[in-house]
């Protein structure tokens, strides 16, 4: 593993992966490391992640009922939470948020976006997250999906996952690994299999209050959807990656599908202001919205 200092946290990826162990899961064994340069000798997993096998066929339930009950094993354990890493709080929630504005709405308008307008926005989420109740927090990975998740051999079932990808994980809500997993911003799942997954998850935990679960679901969704919204604008106007820009309507779709919950009605509202009426203009090229945000090529 190459881990620059300078943009990545190799002790913090340590850290967690050895809490992750420590309750059972799989994670890449570490053979040595030397941190202070951002190095470290890992355990090879090999080339099964679930994204291959499902490229190649492997059908669909076979891999994301295994992920559910990792997820239901995860946030059933009490330790989960135990580590010290920090809370995945309202103020972090907002800071993903505003990605969108940042980077997303710039290139549908072809203009910076207002402190104003980013004010707005804010205050939007923030009626949003004030009806919430207080939610059931656990250890959230963040980037839970099928590109970080690979097949492996073993006795057990909790064994046969190796997870990678978790150096970011947080103390957050329980719902939003599983909403990470079924709402994928890379591939399209079938509605039927995201409701079976989302029944098998709420069915496996007998103790889960079920409306204050599905209410951080919708809201960390769209805060989700938003954020990736933003990510992948980023990646291909700041970091000319522009082949994330095919990704962007199957977001959008996805963020649509909660926009009727009327926990959600201040942020729809903000949307339909923002990205509803008719552009009466050629729509703004990359090389147009780079320039207006002052980016140079890289």
């Amino acid at each position: 593993m190459d881990a620059p200092p300078e943009t990545e946290n190799l002790q913090k990826w340590l850290q967690i992966g050895t809490h992750l162990n420590n309750l059972g899961f799989r994670v890449p064994h570490v053979l040595a490391t030397d941190i202070d340069h951002g190095f470290a000798l890992i355990e090879d997993f090999g080339a099964d992640t679930f994204t291959r096998l499902l490229d190649q066929g492997e059908p669909p339930s076979a891999l994301y009922a295994p992920a559910i009950d990792l997820l239901v094993a995860l946030h059933q354990n009490p330790e989960s939470p135990s580590i010290d890493v920090p809370p995945y709080d309202l103020k972090t929630l907002l800071i993903e948020a505003h990605l969108l504005p940042e980077w997303f709405l710039p290139m549908h308008m072809g203009a910076a976006t207002s402190t104003a307008v980013h004010q707005e926005y804010e205050q939007a989420w923030l009626a949003v997250f004030s009806q919430l109740p207080a939610p059931a927090n656990t250890l959230v990975l963040r980037d839970f999906h099928v590109d970080n998740l690979m097949r492996l051999t073993a006795d057990k079932p909790l064994r046969r996952i190796g997870l990678l990808d978790f150096q970011d994980a947080l103390v957050g809500p329980v719902a939003y690994d599983l909403l990470s997993l079924l709402e994928d911003a890379r591939r399209d799942l079938p509605f039927a299999l995201c409701d079976e997954m989302r029944q098998r998850y709420i069915s496996a935990m007998p103790l889960l209050d079920v409306d204050n679960f599905s209410a951080w679901y919708t809201a960390l969704a769209a805060q989700r959807h938003c954020k990736v919204l933003g990510i992948f604008s980023r990646l291909a106007l700041r970091d000319q990656k522009t082949h994330y820009l095919i990704h962007l309507d199957r977001v959008r779709g996805l963020l649509n599908r909660h926009l009727d919950a009327p926990l959600l009605e201040p942020l729809k509202r903000w949307l339909q202001d923002y990205f509803e009426p008719a552009v009466l203009h050629a729509p703004p090229t990359l090389e147009t919205t780079r320039a207006v945000l002052g980016l140079s090529d890289p």
